[in-house]
């Protein structure tokens, strides 16, 4: 064989070699799938008073036969971000390209040092993690809690024989709970901060606000920045579901979705009111002051419901309220009149209209005002299994026109308040105002500011 031949074989063989080789690397054919993590939110209930640090661990799941490629693992905060990740053994904030095999699993390991200054940063610290797989991103959120307070992170409250202590603020991320059966006591002067769509919920239980005058137990949106003070729908509020009777008394709900949300009533104790609020102010929450909705009961003395986006007072399919001695108004953003009253819902998606009943439907010594043509509006279905019993006196109402209802009596029609200042929410009066002197002497004593009443008293939540 001459070195041609030889030459040209051994290029051949060696090229078929290579090829063949080359057939054995069988490419990777990646999950078209996403992830799956051990939580959705890193929460870090450590309280940080100077400087503190902790570590937080999760796992994040292919729960796919095939690998899956993590395009990229991204701290939204970047470098300026208080927390720190390692994903797989790598501390940086951008990774990318990590192959994850089917059925397999990664830890991933998150550390925070928070520097607190006291009411300068929000109650809340957060971040969130980046994972992109076949081009579709999904988030793990960091939540750091930002100073020393008592944290309730989905609390059902357990441990019903010891109320809240009030040396320390509160603060509500997710939802607060009183359960079935048990009691929540909230004693004077505690402040509760509410993240963004928290709530505190009564569930068939009892809750008992007990502030008084000048130590006001205060709700209010987590973020402290000047410019949230006067910003609606930072939480959702405080929702009563068929709750057993519950007081509140001396409390400000401010900056909520909906201040005060009741759904129906306890079955047992159908007689007594669902909740009795007294000295409080609800204001600039982004829809409702109080809603009743469904045949819940509420009975409100010396309360000032102002400045909510759609309703100071809403009832809705029924239910059964009096309120003395309150001031129900607008202003604001309003977008509904201060009151309605409605008891009947239509329910479009099951294509049903539910109907109750309004057994008790006062309001006297009360101004109904605000920006308005009309501030109070009935929309209701009479029925003959259901009751409507109204009775509205000694109040100073905006209507136009001036209703002739006969369950009117004694009333103010569309005369100035002549309030203080209510963009500031100082619903005090003058004493040329038709307040003045106008209402009907009850068992209430004393007005929200805890100045005794006249006789005849002034009407709404001020005594002049």
């Amino acid at each position: 064989m001459n070195k041609k031949v030889f030459r040209f074989l051994f290029f051949v063989l060696t090229v078929l070699t290579i090829v063949a080789t080359s057939s054995c690397k069988k490419p990777i054919l990646f999950s078209k799938g996403n992830l799956d993590f051990s939580k959705d939110t890193v929460v870090f209930d450590t309280v940080f008073t100077t400087i503190g640090s902790t570590t937080q661990q999760f796992k994040i799941y292919n729960k796919e036969n095939k690998t899956v490629l993590i395009e990229e693992i991204e701290l939204m905060g970047g470098t300026d971000s208080p927390f720190r990740i390692n994903i797989d053994g790598l501390n940086e904030t951008l990774i990318e390209n990590i192959e994850l095999e089917g059925k397999d699993s990664l830890y991933g390991f998150v550390e925070v040092t928070l520097e607190v200054n006291n009411l300068t940063l929000p109650l809340i610290i957060e971040d969130s993690i980046r994972f992109r797989t076949n081009g579709v991103d999904q988030y793990v959120k960091l939540a750091a809690w930002g100073q020393d307070a008592y944290f309730h992170y989905k609390d059902l409250n357990d441990d019903i024989d010891n109320p809240w202590l009030n040396d320390k603020p509160h603060v509500i991320y997710g939802y607060a709970a009183i359960d079935s059966a048990k009691t929540l006591t909230i004693p004077a002067g505690t402040q509760i901060y509410l993240h963004k769509n928290a709530i505190l919920y009564n569930y068939k239980g009892t809750l008992n606000i007990n502030g008084t005058l000048g130590n006001e137990v205060v709700f209010q949106g987590d973020r402290l920045e000047s410019w949230y003070d006067d910003v609606t729908g930072q939480y959702y509020g405080i929702y009563f579901h068929e709750a057993r009777p519950s007081t509140i008394n001396y409390a400000i709900i401010k900056n909520g979705t909906s201040g005060i949300h009741l759904f129906s009533k306890d079955p047992n104790t159908s007689s007594s009111y669902t909740l009795t609020v007294t000295n409080t102010k609800i204001f600039n929450n982004a829809r409702y002051g109080v809603f009743i909705y469904s045949g819940a009961k509420v009975k409100a003395e010396n309360c000032v419901i102002a400045k909510n986006g759609t309703h100071a007072l809403l009832v809705l399919e029924g239910g059964d309220f009096n309120f003395n001695h309150c001031d129900l108004v607008g202003y604001g953003s309003a977008t509904g009149p201060a009151v309605g009253i409605s008891n009947f819902y239509n329910d479009y998606a099951n294509g049903t209209q539910n109907i109750g009943s309004i057994n008790e439907g006062v309001i006297m010594n009360s101004v109904i005002y605000g920006s308005q043509d009309s501030e109070i509006a009935f929309d209701t279905i009479p029925d003959a299994m259901v009751n409507l019993n109204f009775d509205i006196h000694h109040c100073l109402i905006k209507r136009t026109p001036a209703s002739t209802e006969s369950f009117y009596q004694n009333i103010i029609w569309n005369s100035n308040p002549m309030f203080v200042n209510t963009g500031n929410y100082d619903f005090k009066f003058y004493s040329a105002s038709p307040l003045n002197n106008n209402g009907v002497f009850t068992t209430i004593f004393t007005d929200i500011d805890g100045n005794p009443r006249n006789d005849p008293p002034d009407i709404g939540a001020y005594e002049n």
